[in-house]
């Protein structure tokens, strides 16, 4: 048995993982909720919309109730989505709220780290955190979700989509009275941001102070009217951002025949590691994982383009694809352990690595590594070797445009890149790799290399 460290903070009970499989403690303290949740269907209305992710009673004495819970091949964080995807979170909490009142239950609190994405879509993944509806309380957790969901969206559509990853500094929510600061003057004349920030950040430092909670009377059919009026605010939200590698294949510097050719390559790749599992570094909008779709039960697509992962979000949701998981990292400062102990937020790397990947594709990123990032070889090997056992890395020659066009771009510096070439690549990837195959791509100035670790 291995207890879950982002696992604590709940007096009802905790996840832990005992062979492979993923199990929740729950105490005797929410027997009562647990079981009318469950004998009122509640939960199963929950799993049939999806909603909540899936459970099934394990085990039951006077002590805890242990249940198994579907397990998450890779959870990801608020601050790893698009802005598409944040939306679509936040919304999923106001349903759920919505249809907890409904059904004279709420939820006890509205933390955006208790949704990830799963099978293309958010999914609610705490099944404690629901609690029974009392006549004329407030939502409690209302503060929470303006804290978690609204904020990072209303700054991200104010100032950019790098606010979405505010949460990472700031595990337990953006304040409101930082919000009510940040936000512009104009948010003044949204009555959304108005009550929901602006006044809210006031009133709830006065009551701070006098120790008293926000609007103790309001019932039911006003919370319902509360939720209805941020789901259709937050259902309109747009954010116009010019990003660096959006539409990025309309721009690409290779002709179709080499374009078709890595296609094919990619996929001979898949089939020769026998693969099921991938990451695919620098993405963009998932074109080439989408050729592995009819091998592989998962696919991650990660990008530091925002704008990239939404568009591959998009596609995920118009096609109802499963496979496919889009998320927001970048390889030259990735995710970090955030948290107590640094232990209640895994990193990137961590949580790759637990995921035992079959792949990793890295095509027409590792001259940005190098050349914009300052990475040398021996490091950027270290990092692959870290993503999956097998390593397919498309690498740009001296001769390259981009490759030129970057090293121009150093200026006076120029000659600090001349390491810069494929010899030196092969030499610093075969300490961590053996390279198994080498093609140069048709009509091009790019090299595919097939790589095993060592």
């Amino acid at each position: 048995m291995k207890r879950n460290t982002s696992s604590f903070r709940d007096p009802s009970g905790y996840v832990f993982i005992e062979d492979n499989i993923v199990k929740r403690v729950i105490n005797p303290i929410y027997f009562e909720q647990f079981k009318v949740l469950t004998d009122s269907g509640f939960y199963n209305t929950l799993f049939e919309k999806k909603y909540l992710i899936p459970h099934k009673t394990y085990s039951e004495n006077k002590d805890q109730i242990i249940i198994e819970t579907q397990k998450i091949p890779f959870v990801n964080y608020p601050y790893e989505w698009s802005f598409l995807q944040y939306k679509h979170a936040a919304l999923l909490s106001l349903k759920i709220q919505k249809l907890s009142l409904e059904n004279n239950f709420t939820l006890k609190d509205a933390s955006a780290f208790n949704i990830t994405f799963h099978e293309g879509k958010p999914i609610f993944i705490d099944t404690l955190s629901f609690d029974f509806y009392k006549e004329n309380n407030p939502w409690l957790a209302y503060k929470q979700f303006i804290m978690h969901f609204l904020g990072p969206l209303v700054l991200s559509k104010y100032f950019g989509q790098e606010h979405l990853k505010m949460l990472s500094q700031n595990l337990e929510g953006i304040s409101l009275q930082m919000l009510s600061r940040l936000l512009p003057f104009k948010s003044y004349f949204s009555p959304t941001l108005l009550i929901n920030i602006h006044l809210l950040a006031k009133y709830d430092k006065k009551y701070e102070s006098d120790k008293k909670t926000i609007n103790n009377n309001l019932s039911k059919a006003s919370q319902i009217k509360l939720i209805d009026g941020l789901y259709d605010y937050i259902s309109n939200l747009s954010v116009n951002e010019k990003t660096e590698w959006d539409h990025y294949y309309n721009q690409i510097n290779y002709n179709d025949v080499a374009y078709q050719f890595k296609k094919e390559i990619v996929k001979d790749w898949f089939l020769s590691i026998k693969g099921k599992t991938l990451i695919d570094i620098g993405g963009n909008d998932g074109t080439f994982s989408r050729e592995l779709k009819e091998q592989a039960t998962f696919l991650i697509v990660a990008d530091v383009d925002p704008n990239a992962v939404e568009q591959n979000y998009r596609q995920i949701v118009k096609n109802k694809e499963k496979l496919l998981l889009p998320i927001v990292a970048d390889v030259l400062n990735p995710a970090a352990n955030y948290g107590f102990n640094n232990e209640e937020r895994f990193s990137f790397i961590d949580r790759v690595r637990d995921a035992n990947l079959d792949g990793c594709l890295a095509l027409a990123v590792i001259h940005h590594i190098t050349l914009s990032g300052n990475i040398p070889f021996s490091l950027s090997a270290q990092f692959f070797s870290t993503m999956a056992s097998n390593v397919l890395i498309e690498f740009p020659t001296r001769n390259d445009s981009w490759v030129q066009f970057l090293l121009d771009s150093k200026r006076e510096f120029k000659n600090h890149f001349d390491y810069y070439n494929e010899e030196n690549f092969e030499i610093e990837y075969a300490v961590y790799f053996e390279i198994v195959k080498k093609e140069r791509i048709p009509s091009s100035e790019r090299i595919l290399y097939s790589l095993k670790r060592r």
